[in-house]
């Protein structure tokens, strides 16, 4: 490949720049009153270009993102909806050591009955070229002494308008494991007093490998009561997690129309 020596100049500059200002940074404790208020003018004035920068590439990513995400869908798709976490950064962005029913954001908890707490839930920042959400969550398993661990995601109530059992329900996921893992989702619909669930396992994911997939959940297989809808949520069952950490970088929901024959 033949070499661009105006965009390899341009990287040296930037580099030399960063290094330059990191090297300011360190020794800001040792300059004198003068100096320092320049140098702070000057980088005020750096920052503002930055976030002018990163506004602009963050709209141009996320038109792209748009556009991918259409790119997948089956026809007749009346509903599309990946959590809010996934779409916005949230604040607290981390829980270390939750209490089972621990929540992140407003539509993620954690399940588990390890009585150390040995866990770590937060949301990262999506910078793979194939990734559509912007951000996605990371659960850090340590020494975990318990017998199940979940992650618990509520849908919002438009999920539920005008479902049918003639509905599929699509979960598209891409989640990314330390360690070799096995994870089960499990769809919830609750009506009036009474719960269905349907249990699909997702396929095994190997260390290092981004594991990209699409589940259907045909709600023909439940007996849900179409009148008396009143939630529905997913929990993502994790087999056997200690010592592993897994990167959920993708959770975007659809639904369409089963075809009849």
């Amino acid at each position: 490949m033949a070499m661009r020596p105006r965009k390899w100049i341009e990287r040296k500059t930037r580099a030399r720049a960063l290094r330059h200002w990191e090297a300011l940074a360190d020794h800001a404790g040792t300059l004198g009153p003068g100096r320092l208020r320049g140098l702070r003018e000057e980088a005020l004035a750096l920052r503002a270009r930055l976030d002018r920068f990163l506004l602009r590439a963050d709209r141009r990513v996320a038109r792209s993102r748009a556009a991918l995400d259409a790119l997948h869908l089956p026809g007749g798709t009346d509903w599309r909806w990946r959590p809010g976490f996934m779409t916005g950064q949230i604040s607290p962005r981390g829980v270390a050591g939750p209490e089972s029913g621990g929540k992140l954001g407003d539509a993620a908890a954690v399940w588990h009955d390890c009585p150390e707490r040995a866990l770590i839930l937060e949301q990262l920042d999506n910078a793979g070229a194939t990734d559509l959400a912007p951000f996605g969550i990371r659960l850090e398993v340590f020494g975990f002494a318990g017998n199940f661990l979940s992650l618990s995601i509520d849908l919002p109530v438009s999920a539920l308008a005008g479902l049918t059992r003639s509905h599929v329900l699509r979960l598209e996921t891409g989640v990314l494991a330390e360690r070799a893992l096995n994870v089960y989702a499990r769809l919830n619909i609750g009506h009036g007093p009474n719960i269905d669930e349907v249990t699909l396992q997702l396929r095994s994911f190997e260390p290092g490998q981004p594991g990209q997939q699409v589940t259907e959940f045909d709600l023909a297989y439940t007996e849900m009561n179409e009148k008396r809808l009143e939630k529905i949520w997913l929990d993502l069952i994790f087999e056997s997690p200690r010592m592993n950490a897994v990167e959920i970088r993708e959770l975007f929901f659809s639904r369409h129309l089963r075809a009849e024959f």
